[in-house]
């Protein structure tokens, strides 16, 4: 059962000026921080969202062109976004089911593959492809209808913590004060820094080269990613209509150089990948979005909840965790940081206030051994496929075909990538 926090809409400081207090105020205006806001107001939760462009609510993706941030989502996705009444809101013609994986390696050997199938597996899907802008469009309208939940376009330019809750002050609004802040401004975040929470970080020396294409074959719902020699992965989704995203995972250079290839460029680069192995599943390949290439790298931070002397803060999403995209979990690993909280939040005793400590140690301890073990699989698994000798060369392709092979082990890996949520 939610419950609501009963306490005064204002606070007086010490210089005898009075502002608006509030539950919890999210910082951050992506998907993470937007899905976060509402489930918390529909708690009960009086809550305000602040990032810079919250002014600026994105359309309705519309029309034959799809949005470049194209991601996929989990089934433990869908179950927040149900629980949040997003999910039966979506467009759903926009949405593309994947119902078969196929993975190969870099030899090109038939048998050096693991192919996952929702068949096989007893589930549906295995995952949706989406539109970050298909989903934020949705929150934003769920948003304006939720008489708890307040959005302020704006910039946080302070902090103050003190053993009752926190003051922020900003750029071009009063004052606000909050029992609780949620964390949800990036990769990176100041809120972090600001309340000295150390991060671990890698950089791969890659970068991920997206673009959208129209295929002359049907994708037949199934998901395709190539590990390449030298250490290059091509992953190909599935979208609506014969359409395919492309994440190209590759030096910054050759980065640098696909972004600048007219079509024919293209249809020569893509002819000779994996020995013509993507145009042979997909056919022909025609550019229907402008690539955009952006850095990868691994980061996590040291604690989820801070300051370490007195925690009023919880991070979520990319704030707390940013992985290599080979596996399509970011989004999915930071929308289970919001359905923890909720959920902690949701089922909290009628003594506890939304930032008590207890409740803060339990959304930490919850969150830890998720993000570690994706963490570490993902970035294994990079490392693994980047090196070149014979023996890694031998015994990764062998690895992929021994799974393949594993009725038991593709279980355990396809209930691992659908990930878990509990709501009551």
């Amino acid at each position: 059962m939610s419950k609501a926090s009963h306490h005064s809409p204002f606070h007086t400081l010490g210089n005898n000026a009075t502002i608006r207090t509030v539950d919890v105020v999210v910082i951050g205006g992506g998907i993470a921080g937007k899905a976060c806001a509402l489930g918390l107001a529909q708690l009960g939760l009086q809550t305000i969202e602040i990032a810079p462009d919250l002014g600026n609510p994105l359309p309705s993706p519309a029309g034959p062109q799809w949005g470049q941030r194209i991601y996929a989502l989990s089934p433990s996705t869908q179950k927040l976004l149900a629980h949040l009444q997003i999910w039966d809101a979506l467009d759903h013609s926009r949405l593309q089911a994947v119902r078969d994986m196929r993975i190969f390696g870099d030899r090109g050997e038939q048998a050096d593959q693991l192919h996952l199938s929702a068949f096989e597996a007893g589930t549906p899907q295995l995952a949706w492809i989406g539109e970050s802008n298909l989903i934020e469009h949705t929150l934003d309208q769920a948003a304006r209808f939720q008489n708890k939940l307040e959005q302020i376009a704006d910039t946080v330019k302070k902090l103050e913590t003190d053993v009752d809750g926190v003051t922020l002050q900003l750029e071009n609004h009063s004052p606000v004060r909050a029992l609780l802040v949620v964390a949800a401004d990036g990769a990176n975040s100041p809120t972090r820094a600001s309340i000295g929470i150390t991060t671990s970080e890698e950089s791969y020396s890659q970068s991920a080269v997206v673009a959208n294409w129209g295929c002359t074959k049907a994708h037949l719902e199934t998901a395709y990613q190539w590990f390449l020699p030298g250490g290059d992965i091509v992953a190909m989704l599935p979208l609506p209509n014969k359409q395919v995203s492309m994440v190209w995972s590759t030096s910054p250079e050759n980065a640098s150089d696909l972004l600048s290839l007219t079509q024919s460029d293209w249809d020569k680069k893509l002819g000779l990948i994996a020995d013509g192995a993507v145009t042979k599943h997909l056919g022909a390949l025609t550019l229907n979005s402008a690539p955009a290439a952006f850095p990868l790298r691994k980061i996590r931070a040291a604690r989820f909840i801070g300051p370490d002397h007195n925690p009023k803060f919880a991070l979520i999403g990319d704030a707390a965790h940013v992985m290599h995209p080979l596996a399509g979990q970011g989004l999915n690993l930071g929308l289970r940081d919001v359905a923890t909280l909720l959920n902690i939040l949701s089922k909290r005793e009628s003594f506890r206030t939304p930032n008590d400590l207890v409740l803060l140690r339990r959304y930490e301890r919850q969150r830890q051994g998720d993000t570690s073990a994706l963490l570490w699989v993902t970035d294994r698994l990079k490392k693994l496929f980047s090196g070149s000798s014979n023996t890694e060369r031998q015994l990764r392709n062998f690895g992929l075909g021994l799974v393949n092979r594993s009725h038991f082990i593709k279980r355990r890996l396809i209930e691992r990538a659908l990930g878990d949520i509990d709501f009551e």
